[in-house]
């Protein structure tokens, strides 16, 4: 039987291997080169090399953008990457159906522009335009928008896939609900590259709305903000997006940004925390009565005030939120985490936050997507062993509150130890069991998740 390299080379060819095919955004987890890259051009090549890797029990790994925080792209030094940078064409726009139909290598701003000559919209808003359909897919990619509009997984409607037999699937289809089997779309995203490899998707779109606007509000301490944003949800208001920003985070991303904003010095100087809360509207009146009923609801709230930022600010504040990462990266934090919560927890959690940071002498700041309970903490601490402590207390907090330990990011290879020593090993054995299924020979992506 010929070796592997000649089985890729038939099949697709080889491509060299750059620096870049062996880490994604991960800050914990080593970047590793692979021993082969391939980059298909059709899901059957996909499933010609996936056919392949099992024969030879090889390990496959796929490569979307590569700005995934989880390590779940970094692939093994005797595997393979698919790198999918070939397969980049959006397919159609169905303005009847509100459907996309994409390849994995669409990246989230390609869709935007598509989307947008068509007055229509994915209104999954990840953060980072330059990440890949297949890798939103594959970690069910979240991001500001989920208050209104959900996750990856509510606007994925079917997928083609490549399984690690050499078979291909289709699932799903341009209908919004079905009650045929098991839902195998629902199983296939958010599996981190473990089950299958995604080659095609159909994407629910929305009406794309025109009118627009953001409120800005600090508030003397953080608890008061947390508080604030369960009732900011009944309101009914709606908000597009419904973040908290804490004072030192909101620091350091408007100097990154060289952004003001025009709060008083003596109201920045003092306030803890920020809540960002966008709307819109089909109607510019009806947004403007939405905005003077916000800032009237989040100063009975405890805001110290609130300010209706204009247009360009209110973007640049948004940008700069979605680039926090990279900026807690600059500042040298040594991981980010992005547990998930009921809302009515974020409080409790908060407190939690606090106690467990003072006790292991960590610096712990962030931002999160308050209106949906996802918490984003960047945690500086160089020592392993302690930072291992406080990510674990962290999560734990996290989990006795209803929570989870990871909201959009996933679990990949940088949470893989407190996944398992979390989560209930029934559970466990359950997904092994569905991983066993999908993947006999277990050369999709191992070492993510199990």
């Amino acid at each position: 039987m010929a070796d592997i390299g000649a089985r890729l080379a038939d099949i697709v060819g080889l491509t060299e291997v750059v620096e870049d095919h062996g880490h994604d955004e991960s800050l914990t987890v080593p970047a590793q080169q692979p021993a082969h890259v391939v980059r298909p051009e059709t899901a059957e090549q996909v499933a010609a090399i996936l056919e392949a890797a099992t024969e030879h029990a090889t390990p496959v790994t796929a490569r979307g953008s590569g700005t995934g925080l989880s390590g779940a792209a970094v692939p093994r030094a005797d595997g393979i990457v698919v790198s999918f940078e070939k397969m980049n064409r959006v397919l159609e726009i169905d303005t009847e159906n509100h459907v996309a139909v994409v390849q994995p290598g669409v990246t989230l701003q390609e869709l935007e522009e598509r989307t947008a000559a068509a007055g229509l919209v994915y209104p999954v808003y990840p953060g980072e335009l330059s990440a890949s359909l297949g890798g939103s897919v594959a970690t069910n990619a979240g991001g500001m928008r989920a208050v209104k509009y959900g996750v990856t997984r509510h606007h994925v409607l079917g997928v083609q896939a490549a399984l690690a037999t050499g078979e291909l699937i289709r699932t799903g289809g341009r209908f919004v609900k079905s009650s045929t089997g098991y839902d195998l779309t629902q199983l296939i995203v958010g599996s981190e590259g473990t089950l299958a490899l995604v080659t095609e998707a159909i994407l629910k779109l929305q009406p794309r709305v025109a009118h627009q606007a953001t409120v800005l509000a600090p508030f003397a301490d953080l608890a008061a903000v947390v508080a604030a944003v369960p009732r900011v949800v009944a309101s009914g208001i709606g908000p597009l997006i419904l973040e908290y920003i804490d004072g030192m985070t909101m620091g350091a991303i408007t100097h990154t940004a060289d952004l003001q904003l025009g709060i008083p010095d003596a109201v920045r100087e003092t306030a803890q925390a920020y809540l960002v809360v966008m709307l819109e509207n089909r109607s510019a009146d009806r947004l403007d009565s939405d905005v003077a009923e916000t800032g009237e609801m989040l100063a009975g709230l405890g805001a110290v005030d609130a300010y209706v930022l204009p247009g360009g600010s209110a973007r640049r504040l948004i940008e700069a939120r979605e680039r926090a990462f990279y900026t807690a990266k600059a500042a040298g934090a040594d991981d980010v985490i992005d547990t998930v919560l009921p809302r009515a927890a974020l409080p409790d959690f908060m407190a939690a936050v606090t106690g467990i940071a003072q006790a292991h002498g960590t610096f712990v700041i962030g931002c999160g997507h308050a209106g949906d309970g996802n918490v984003h903490l960047a945690v500086f601490q160089k020592d392993a062993e302690q930072r291992s402590a406080v990510l674990g207390e962290l999560f734990a907090a996290a989990i006795a509150l209803g929570g989870a330990i990871s909201g959009e990011h996933g679990i990949g290879r940088a949470k893989r130890s407190h996944f398992l020593a979390s989560e209930d090993p029934t559970k466990v054995e359950l997904m092994r069991r569905v991983k066993q299924a999908f993947d006999p020979a277990g050369v999709l992506n191992p070492g993510v998740l199990f």
